[in-house]
């Protein structure tokens, strides 16, 4: 089992497909805006719990879990086809974000989150030496991770290379990049590479990358969090077409 927690993660996982068992809500918070979740969760026959809060304290993985907990099945990963076949259904040209040892469960949430709002098709992970989809994340994706097909693989430099070998052209987020994230075009299928947090982009993987791209930058500082960068790059992707 896993574990969902807050109020709009939990939320959100009640309107996806998530195989949820049973929504544990504090008795003080047993109101409000949980009236919403327990009203949907009731529609699909899903056991809804009072429960002390220190119980929900114990479980909670972030101990910010305002009142509510949902016990899940465990997070279902995707196959990279399947965010092929979500593009294809959408009508679109694919855009797959593709992490390199992301270590931070926020950072992922914090990326899914934003792929997922701006439209873009799916993540690809690596199975070792990177996070992977658990309680936090559902909480620091808002939900996002219910929605969008998340792949793992067990080598990202072979997944970048069976992308390619299906038609798209991968970028990779670097701060040595020959161009500016602006002074591309993104109108072919995309697979944007988003390196681990002060290592960034592996070797391997950046020589299996068509184009390395990099974010203009003013300050005194000379880089940005992951996540922060991948939103940057994603909205520049989806704004020039057309989002």
């Amino acid at each position: 089992m896993r574990i969902i927690e807050g109020r709009n993660p939990v939320m959100e996982a009640l309107r996806s497909d998530a195989q949820i068992d049973t929504i544990l809500i504090s008795r003080e918070a047993a109101q409000g805006s949980m009236t919403k979740i327990i009203e949907l969760a009731k529609t699909k026959n899903i056991l809804v719990k009072n429960v002390d809060k220190a119980l929900l304290d114990r479980l909670s993985e972030n101990k910010r879990h305002q009142g509510i907990i949902a016990e899940a099945m465990e997070y279902e990963y995707k196959e990279i086809d399947d965010i092929l076949e979500n593009a294809k259904s959408k009508g679109e040209k694919p855009f797959v974000v593709i992490l390199d040892e992301v270590q931070d469960v926020h950072n992922l949430g914090a990326i899914i989150r934003t792929a997922e709002c701006l439209g873009a098709h799916g993540v690809i992970i690596p199975k070792r030496r990177a996070a992977q989809v658990n309680g936090v994340v559902a909480k620091s994706s808002a939900g996002a991770v219910e929605f969008l097909p998340v792949a793992r693989v067990t080598n990202i430099v072979s997944a970048i290379e069976d992308l390619k070998d299906k038609g798209l052209w991968i970028y990779g987020a670097d701060m040595a990049g020959e161009k500016y994230v602006h002074q591309k075009k993104f109108d072919a299928p995309v697979g944007l590479v988003i390196g681990s947090e002060g290592f960034g982009i592996g070797r391997l993987v950046k020589e299996k990358c068509d184009v390395l791209v990099k974010i203009p930058m003013k300050g005194n500082i000379n880089s940005l969090n992951a996540s922060c960068a991948a939103s940057i790059i994603i909205y520049e992707i989806m704004k020039q077409r057309g989002i």
